[in-house]
């Protein structure tokens, strides 16, 4: 029986181990997959200003007789992004922020970019890759392939759309009152920081969980107001009819709910009633078995043997050096070494007033 209890602890060990295993090798996949994104991203941007600049000194370079690059078969989508501009990479979850005080329907600055210093108001924010879209700003060609196009029913291969940008190259537009002058006008806010939970959201709403503050100032920055959801009645709805029949008839022979309804409210397991239920009872001494069950599978396996063999002798060890009332006593090298430290601050000290 001892060895099937050791052959068991000993398999359950090595399922945990490769348990672990397994999920740290699928958190390196994911990490190595957002890799290849950031640096197939990367390597876009870096293709097209590459291209733009080889360009740009070949119809320095040929002067007049430069060909037209708008032309021929590829003329219909010159100087338009790829999809990918769409699509910036993911951030690593451990590596996201904790709050995100921007949300959609808030008025922003752009702080780089060909639209630096516009103010727009924000369509979309994208948490996983911490991005935020403006509308009307930030805008570029973007060509999309045949197959896109016939998938989405769009005729145009080139569209003039809004590409996301970073949380970071954007600040929060507040109208808040001038104390100065008494008038109300539009501040830039550098900083802001997320505060307690927000506990007026609606239904249905996507406004974040949490509050904001600007920073130095505690001025709370409310949320936009988003609009609830339009619900409309489906065919496999309940009806109001029947939701508001009454079923229920009261009555003195039977409670008006559920008997597990009233273990629910005076918590048959609770530790402050003096008369307990047999399932009570029942329940602890499982726990007890549990327990000791636990304690001796512990000691089965080598390594808890030995961990409890040290553990033992330190503890006789500690107790040797205890007197009757369990207070520790100091050997004779730590009495000597303080008698002689005393001795000799002694000397010093009639030394310095002689």
């Amino acid at each position: 029986m001892q060895k099937i209890i050791r052959r068991t602890a000993l398999a359950r060990n090595q399922a945990q181990r490769k348990a672990i295993r397994s999920a740290k090798a699928a958190e390196r996949e994911e990490y190595k997959d957002i890799l290849r994104q950031q640096f197939a991203f990367n390597r876009m941007q870096l293709d097209a200003i590459r291209a733009e600049r080889t360009n740009r000194r070949e119809d320095w370079l040929r002067g007049t007789l430069a060909h037209k690059r708008d032309g021929g078969l590829d003329g219909n989508h010159y100087g338009a992004l790829s999809p990918q501009a769409m699509n910036p990479p993911k951030i690593p979850e451990r590596l996201r922020r904790k709050y995100i005080n921007i949300a959609a329907g808030d008025r922003v600055c752009l702080m780089k970019g060909k639209d630096k210093g516009k103010i727009g108001e924000v369509v979309r924010v994208d948490p996983e890759t911490e991005t935020v879209t403006v509308k009307d700003l930030n805008k570029s060609d973007v060509h999309f392939p045949e197959w896109l196009n016939e998938q989405y029913g769009n005729k145009q291969p080139v569209n003039s759309l809004e590409l996301p940008m970073s949380i970071d190259h954007v600040k929060l537009v507040v109208t808040l009152d001038d104390p100065v002058t008494g008038t109300t006008r539009d501040m830039l806010v550098q900083h802001v920081y997320g505060g307690e939970p927000f506990l007026e959201r609606e239904y249905g709403a996507t406004t974040p969980k949490h509050t904001r503050y600007i920073s130095g100032e505690n001025i709370e920055i409310p949320w936009p107001r988003t609009e609830p959801p339009a619900l409309k009645d489906e065919e496999w709805d309940t009806l109001r009819m029947e939701v508001e029949t009454p079923t229920w008839l009261p009555s003195l022979e039977y409670a008006p709910f559920p008997p597990s309804v009233l273990d629910e409210l005076r918590n048959k397991f609770s530790k402050y009633r003096v008369r307990h239920d047999p399932e009570w009872v029942r329940e602890k001494k499982m726990e007890d078995y549990k327990k000791e069950y636990l304690q001796q599978q512990a000691l089965l396996t080598p390594k808890g043997e030995l961990m409890a063999m040290i553990r033992a002798k330190k503890e006789e060890a500690l107790k040797s050096k205890c007197d009757a009332d369990g207070n520790l006593v100091m050997d004779t090298q730590t009495v000597d070494f303080i008698d002689q430290f005393l001795q000799n601050k002694a000397q010093k000290k009639t030394q310095s007033i002689a």
